[in-house]
């Protein structure tokens, strides 16, 4: 229970934080969220299962809610506040704004860190190593030793502090790649490398009281074994934009890799592997264990290559489409058998990798392999881990046994002369059960948009929530005056998205709703259409800012910069554009949204989601497709009031709305807009 001294608490800081905020207008929404919060968290609804799914709107003031109701409690219970994030900008947001404000109003005794994935930060000694021995790594040659001297400059006098993220000097991907920090090449328990910026930046873990992560960090890190993040219950999770939860753990829990690789290749180069230690060391373990790794690879490739042969004569399967997808995730006969064995080869191949990893270490720390030797086999062997990892993942995956009850999409796919096998989890509900939710001291999931047409039964069944006894659901409306500042218009249009004449309609159409004025954001549900669309209005004389033209932040800047200056704005966007997009004010004031942000229909992925339904007895298309793009769709209306005193109008010319049953319940799901509908 919620002890009333933590209660006078909470309330103590949250009129601090009131005093300190500028222009602050009291808001009985934000109170709610607080008080739902903390006795969520406190366990008042249930003993231990402490779980709450929060909807709260724009402008409610979500962010500084979860840590007034979360800090002083796990500050009280001597618990970790893991704050998890899905995007970028909502991490600086924490880091930069509402912690240090917080930190300073409340005057409680924490310390709170970001936390990164090991690939963001530089490994300061492979750094050296550039610059000493360019020619140590001929691949990463191209990099400029010029801005190599800036970086180890920067970092000398700590004015970078390592990462990715504050870098000095523009660094292209391959150059960051020479110098970003890996399991293998930046070890802390090799000398020089424990004073390098990743090493660094964990130990400030044992100190923080409130740690911020990105989703994927946090499932890696749970399905791990926590080897990052304290034990899940030691710890109190807000998860901040937590409809992106499940896709994050598919994600995680997926398996893409290349099957039609040149198995003599890669045995040439696991040869010329052996032959190099052989030359170089006199360490017979090493030597013996890289033996191992020639005949466990001539195995599983002598394994691989029925499977490569089978693909090839089966040009059927990509006759019609890149992809061919395995019905009811039934494999193919040779592939079903074989599974078990390649995954078992697999596992045998990494773990000889990493006993050959840690034989270079060990040696290395001994003084008895230089550097010269050194670097060029771990190369090596990461490029070998990374390969076979793939392979690993994708086995394991196809020799897991599909019942009655389909549990995976399994497909292959062509490119570029590729061939890449794939698997995903149709459901991770079970996962993130069992490594989250039924262990966590208490989690809390937040997001602007977690309801599907106004109901939270969506979410529960995706993020496997349905069965907690637990569970406490929190609807929380924005504050924002949406009937008096805005308007939803649905203008009469003579054809559909699915008609093939709605493209050319488009280009006849949109010119009368775009304002050359004011800032104008238009979204796409697909590329194509877009540059179909955009490519006629140039011609009409429009001046256009359209994705994938220039990065997503060079067009913002040029879209501010063009209103900032007096003159109107065009922006054209995809699905990307209508979540995380922040254009406050006059950046923002007339939306298109051309077509309902459904899902497409023909991904492997999607179909074999509404093949389980189907077998199921239920309808794919009700219970999955349309409640997906109803939340898109909120997600993309959201992006017109940002603050209290926006205003402006949307026009959504997609007549489905109104002609179709499912159009009444997706409107009603809306922000409170006023709404015109043309007859």
């Amino acid at each position: 229970m919620l002890s009333a001294g933590l209660k006078a608490e909470i309330k103590s800081i949250h009129q601090l934080i009131k005093t300190g905020l500028p222009g602050y207008q009291p808001r009985p929404s934000q109170n709610k969220l607080v008080a739902e919060m903390a006795n969520i968290i406190a366990g008042s609804y249930h003993s231990h299962d402490r779980i709450g799914l929060i909807e709260a709107g724009t402008g409610t003031g979500k962010s500084l809610a979860y840590l007034l109701a979360a800090i002083p409690l796990a500050l009280n219970k001597k618990k970790t506040l893991v704050v998890a994030t899905a995007t970028v900008a909502l991490q600086e947001q924490l880091v930069f704004k509402d912690l240090p404000f917080f930190q300073s109003h409340s005057k409680l005794p924490f310390e709170f860190t970001l936390i990164k994935g090991r690939q963001r930060y530089a490994c300061v000694q492979r750094l050296r190593d550039q610059l000493l021995q360019p020619d140590l790594l001929p691949q990463w040659q191209a990099s400029d030793p010029a801005q190599l001297a800036k970086l180890q400059a920067a970092w000398d006098d700590r004015s970078w502090l390592g990462d990715r993220d504050s870098l000095p000097v523009q660094l292209t991907d391959q150059a960051w790649a020479g110098i970003q920090a890996d399991a293998y090449h930046c070890h802390k328990q090799h000398p020089a490398h424990k004073n390098c910026p990743f090493h660094l930046a964990r130990a400030e873990i044992d100190n923080s009281q409130v740690l911020v992560v990105n989703h994927a960090l946090l499932l890696a890190d749970l399905a791990s074994g926590n080897s990052i993040l304290p034990k899940p219950e030691e710890c109190i999770y807000v998860i901040d934009e937590a409809h992106h939860l499940a896709d994050c753990g598919r994600d995680l829990f997926s398996a893409d890799t290349q099957l039609n690789i040149d198995c003599s290749y890669w045995q040439q180069q696991i040869d010329k592997l052996y032959q190099n230690l052989q030359s170089n060391l006199t360490h017979h373990g090493a030597i013996r264990e890289t033996l191992k790794l020639v005949e466990l690879s001539q195995d599983f490739f002598n394994l691989l290559k029925p499977m490569q042969q089978a693909i090839s004569k089966q040009s059927q399967w990509f006759a019609n489409s890149p992809h061919h997808r395995f019905v009811d995730a039934v494999l193919p006969e040779l592939f079903s058998r074989q599974a078990d064995t390649l995954a078992e080869h697999s596992g045998k191949l990494m773990s000889c990798i990493e006993k050959l990893f840690q034989q270079l270490l060990e040696l290395a720390s001994e003084g008895k392999v230089r550097n010269k030797v050194l670097l060029p086999l771990q190369h090596e062997l990461s490029v070998l881990e990374q390969k076979f990892s793939g392979q690993h993942q994708l086995w394991q995956l196809w020799s897991m046994p599909q019942t009655s009850y389909v549990n995976q999409a399994r497909w292959l796919s062509q490119r570029d002369q590729q061939i890449r096998g794939h698997a995903c989890p149709l459901s991770v509900s079970f996962q993130l059960d069992e490594l989250l939710f039924s262990q966590a001291h208490a989690v809390l999931l937040c997001s602007a948009t977690l309801t599907s047409l106004n109901s939270f039964d969506y979410i529960k069944r995706e993020l496997g929530l349905t069965d907690h006894p637990g569970l406490q659901t929190l609807q929380v409306s924005s504050p924002f005056a949406y009937a008096e500042r805005g308007l939803i218009h649905i203008p009469k249009l003579n054809t559909e998205p699915s008609s093939d004449l709605f493209t050319a309609e488009l280009i006849t159409v949109l010119p009368q709703y775009l304002d050359k004025e004011v800032g104008n954001l238009v979204l796409f549900a697909s590329y194509w259409q877009m540059e179909q669309v955009a490519k006629a209005l140039r011609e009409q004389g429009f001046t256009l800012l359209v994705q994938g033209e220039a990065g997503r932040q060079s067009l913002l800047d040029l879209h501010k910069m063009k209103i900032t200056g007096g003159n109107g704005s065009i922006l054209f966007g995809t699905q990307s554009f209508s979540e995380g997009l922040d254009l406050p004010g006059a950046l923002l004031t007339n939306l298109i949204i051309t077509k309902l942000p459904f899902a497409v229909p023909t991904s492997p992925f999607e179909e074999a989601m509404a093949e389980a339904v189907t077998k199921r007895g239920g309808n794919p298309f009700l219970q999955l497709t349309v409640p997906a793009a109803a939340r898109k769709l909120v997600q993309a209306c959201g992006r017109l009031l940002r603050q209290e005193q926006d205003q402006g109008k949307i026009v959504i010319l997609d007549r489905r709305l109104v002609t179709k049953s499912y159009g009444s319940a997706m409107l009603k799901a809306l922000p409170p807009f006023r709404q015109q509908i043309d007859g």
